[in-house]
């Protein structure tokens, strides 16, 4: 495997045409807006770039893709994940192309290796941030389009430059953003104005059933899929649940389960800056970055939440109340 730099990504990029652009499951803003800004881009340089349909895209993000995609590979694509940080965050009908993965774009530092090149930075807030980089590197003109991807993927990722990943790179990019005319106040009042009924009421239930560990530093949320079914939430109303446990007084770490169709776990894990939430992913096969990571756990959720409630409860914490 070959790290490369910024420059080395753009000239591999512009040496090779028709690629098919990959998301990670359960895709969130930035993987969706890096791969648009990245297909936007690589297309204004006349070259053929699709991104492959991710069958679990909410309809609060598929304007993003709109016009962009194709349902299929075709033979001669040359396939390149986007905001990818380990094989197994690939949709299971992405696998059959995982040995034909010539590219990775990330920006998680707790990931693993699997494509024959990569440039990782995990010092970008946002995988949108290091995917223009590359693309300014290539000549691309950031117009209105591009500009909204990009400003998509990085103001999710830092939670509307919240988040203790927030650089001034971070806000250098969202100013060109707004340079280019993104409709910075709609995009805002989409993401993080607007609450429907659905994403209230799963709130007010993760208030009554979220357990509080040593001493309210540490917050662990179960939320059984039936629970999701009988309050009626969508995918869209679920985008970062995991996180607001994290916003209630004293919590310094949320880890948070999910139960999937399949009947398994999905874990997400967000935390401030002293504790390492990719630690806790880490041990369940995941990875991420030390503020939000995320790990699949193939069991059931009752064993999932015992294994994480064990693994919150070894984490020393001082008097000060960091890890």
């Amino acid at each position: 495997m070959t790290k490369l730099t910024r420059a080395e990504a753009a000239e591999f990029l512009a040496r090779h045409d028709h690629y098919l652009l990959l998301t990670h499951r359960r895709p969130d803003g930035d993987t969706l807006g890096s791969s648009a800004a990245l297909c936007l881009g690589l297309r204004s340089l006349g070259k053929t770039c699709h991104i492959l349909q991710n069958p679990e895209i909410t309809p609060r993000f598929a304007f993003l893709h709109e016009g962009l995609t194709r349902q299929e590979p075709e033979e001669g694509d040359i396939p390149v994940t986007v905001d990818v940080a380990s094989p197994g965050m690939l949709p299971n009908s992405f696998t059959p192309l995982l040995d034909r993965v010539q590219l990775r774009i990330d920006h998680h530092g707790a990931a693993t290796s699997f494509t024959p090149r990569e440039i990782v930075d995990p010092d970008s807030a946002s995988c949108a941030e290091l995917v223009w980089d590359i693309l300014e590197i290539l000549g691309v003109t950031m117009e209105k389009r591009l500009a909204e991807a990009v400003y998509v993927g990085l103001s999710t990722d830092t939670g509307c430059f919240r988040f203790a990943n927030t650089t001034e790179h971070t806000f250098a990019t969202a100013a060109k953003c707004a340079r280019a005319g993104a409709r910075l106040y709609e995009l805002n009042q989409e993401l993080f104005e607007t609450n429907t009924l659905g994403r209230l009421r799963i709130q007010g239930w993760i208030v009554e059933h979220m357990k509080l560990l040593q001493n309210g530093a540490l917050a662990l949320t179960v939320i059984p899929r039936q629970v999701e079914q009988e309050i009626g939430v969508t995918e869209d109303d679920m985008d970062n649940i995991s996180n607001f446990p994290r916003t209630v007084a004293g919590v310094r770490m949320a880890a948070t389960l999910r139960e999937t169709a399949s009947g398994e776990a999905k874990l997400s894990v967000r935390a401030v800056p002293g504790y390492d939430a990719a630690r806790i992913a880490a041990q369940f096969g995941g990875g991420g970055h030390k503020g939000a990571a995320g790990a699949n756990m193939s069991m059931p959720l009752a064993e999932a939440a015992k294994q994480v409630e064990a693994a919150l409860n070894q984490l020393t914490i001082d008097n000060s109340g960091r890890e």
